[in-house]
Protein backbone atom coordinates (compact mmCIF):
# COMPACT_ATOMS: atom_id res chain seq x y z
CA UNK A 1 0.00 0.00 0.00
CA UNK A 2 1.08 3.24 -0.79
CA UNK A 3 1.73 5.92 2.07
CA UNK A 4 -1.16 7.68 2.10
CA UNK A 5 -3.53 4.22 2.75
CA UNK A 6 -0.78 2.75 5.55
CA UNK A 7 -1.07 6.53 7.38
CA UNK A 8 -4.44 6.20 7.60
CA UNK A 9 -4.39 2.98 9.16
CA UNK A 10 -1.89 3.85 11.45
CA UNK A 11 -4.24 6.98 12.45
CA UNK A 12 -1.40 9.46 11.68
CA UNK A 13 -0.59 11.33 8.56
CA UNK A 14 1.96 11.03 5.46
CA UNK A 15 3.81 13.49 7.04
CA UNK A 16 4.13 11.87 10.67
CA UNK A 17 5.43 8.74 8.58
CA UNK A 18 7.12 10.52 6.66
CA UNK A 19 9.33 12.08 9.43
CA UNK A 20 9.39 8.73 11.28
CA UNK A 21 11.49 7.11 8.10
CA UNK A 22 13.42 10.09 8.00
CA UNK A 23 14.88 9.20 11.82
CA UNK A 24 14.90 5.66 10.65
CA UNK A 25 11.94 4.31 12.69
CA UNK A 26 10.66 2.34 9.16
CA UNK A 27 12.28 -0.91 7.65
CA UNK A 28 14.43 0.23 4.81
CA UNK A 29 12.21 -1.02 1.87
CA UNK A 30 11.43 0.89 -1.21
CA UNK A 31 10.15 -0.02 -4.69
CA UNK A 32 11.67 0.61 -8.24
CA UNK A 33 10.94 3.96 -8.85
CA UNK A 34 11.77 5.11 -5.28
CA UNK A 35 8.03 4.65 -4.22
CA UNK A 36 7.72 3.92 -0.61
CA UNK A 37 5.25 0.71 -0.65
CA UNK A 38 4.38 -0.20 3.13
CA UNK A 39 3.52 -3.87 3.78
CA UNK A 40 2.18 -5.82 6.59
CA UNK A 41 5.98 -5.70 8.39
CA UNK A 42 6.42 -2.27 8.27
CA UNK A 43 3.08 -0.95 9.73
CA UNK A 44 4.18 -3.44 12.58
CA UNK A 45 7.59 -1.76 12.98
CA UNK A 46 5.53 1.52 13.44
CA UNK A 47 3.02 0.41 15.62
CA UNK A 48 5.90 -1.03 17.68
CA UNK A 49 6.95 2.27 17.95
CA UNK A 50 4.56 4.05 18.37
CA UNK A 51 3.68 2.05 21.11
CA UNK A 52 7.24 2.10 22.79
CA UNK A 53 6.55 5.88 22.85
CA UNK A 54 3.35 5.86 24.53
CA UNK A 55 4.65 3.52 27.02
CA UNK A 56 7.88 4.89 28.02
CA UNK A 57 6.63 8.54 27.32
CA UNK A 58 9.00 9.64 24.55
CA UNK A 59 9.00 11.45 21.25
CA UNK A 60 10.07 9.77 18.10
CA UNK A 61 13.43 11.50 17.83
CA UNK A 62 14.26 9.97 21.43
CA UNK A 63 13.46 7.06 20.41
CA UNK A 64 15.53 7.10 17.05
CA UNK A 65 18.45 8.07 19.36
CA UNK A 66 17.78 5.17 21.26
CA UNK A 67 18.06 2.79 18.33
CA UNK A 68 21.31 4.87 17.37
CA UNK A 69 23.23 4.32 21.19
CA UNK A 70 22.21 0.44 20.48
CA UNK A 71 23.65 0.26 17.57
CA UNK A 72 26.63 2.30 17.63
CA UNK A 73 29.38 1.27 19.89
CA UNK A 74 30.93 4.96 20.07
CA UNK A 75 27.45 6.47 21.10
CA UNK A 76 26.83 4.21 23.57
CA UNK A 77 30.25 4.55 24.76
CA UNK A 78 29.56 8.44 25.12
CA UNK A 79 26.03 8.21 26.69
CA UNK A 80 27.70 6.10 29.13
CA UNK A 81 29.81 8.59 30.32
CA UNK A 82 27.85 11.21 31.09
CA UNK A 83 25.52 9.40 32.71
CA UNK A 84 28.45 8.19 35.19
CA UNK A 85 29.49 11.94 35.21
CA UNK A 86 26.30 13.14 36.23
CA UNK A 87 25.25 9.89 38.56
CA UNK A 88 22.29 8.77 36.49
CA UNK A 89 24.42 5.40 36.02
CA UNK A 90 26.53 3.68 38.76
CA UNK A 91 30.10 2.68 37.43
CA UNK A 92 30.87 -1.41 38.56
CA UNK A 93 32.69 -2.09 41.06
CA UNK A 94 35.65 -4.33 40.27
CA UNK A 95 36.61 -7.05 42.15
CA UNK A 96 40.24 -5.81 43.48
CA UNK A 97 38.43 -2.51 44.43
CA UNK A 98 35.96 -4.66 46.91
CA UNK A 99 39.06 -6.57 48.04
CA UNK A 100 41.00 -3.52 48.82
CA UNK A 101 38.13 -1.53 51.02
CA UNK A 102 37.60 -5.14 52.94
CA UNK A 103 41.12 -4.77 53.63
CA UNK A 104 41.08 -1.38 54.70
CA UNK A 105 37.91 -1.92 57.20
CA UNK A 106 39.29 -4.88 58.57
CA UNK A 107 42.63 -2.54 59.35
CA UNK A 108 40.10 0.15 60.99
CA UNK A 109 38.80 -2.14 62.98
CA UNK A 110 41.84 -4.13 64.31
CA UNK A 111 42.99 -0.93 65.51
CA UNK A 112 46.17 0.11 66.22
CA UNK A 113 48.76 -2.26 66.26
CA UNK A 114 51.15 -2.99 69.32
CA UNK A 115 53.70 -1.08 70.06
CA UNK A 116 57.37 -2.11 70.35
CA UNK A 117 58.71 -0.55 73.41
CA UNK A 118 62.72 -0.26 71.70
CA UNK A 119 64.49 2.46 72.42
Amino acid sequence: MRITEAAKRLGMSPRMLRYREALGLLPPVREQGAHRRFGPEELSAVAQGVELEKRFDVSPAELAFALRALSDPAVAAAVRDLGVRIGRIQVPRRALDFEKEKALRLLRTAGPGPTSNRA
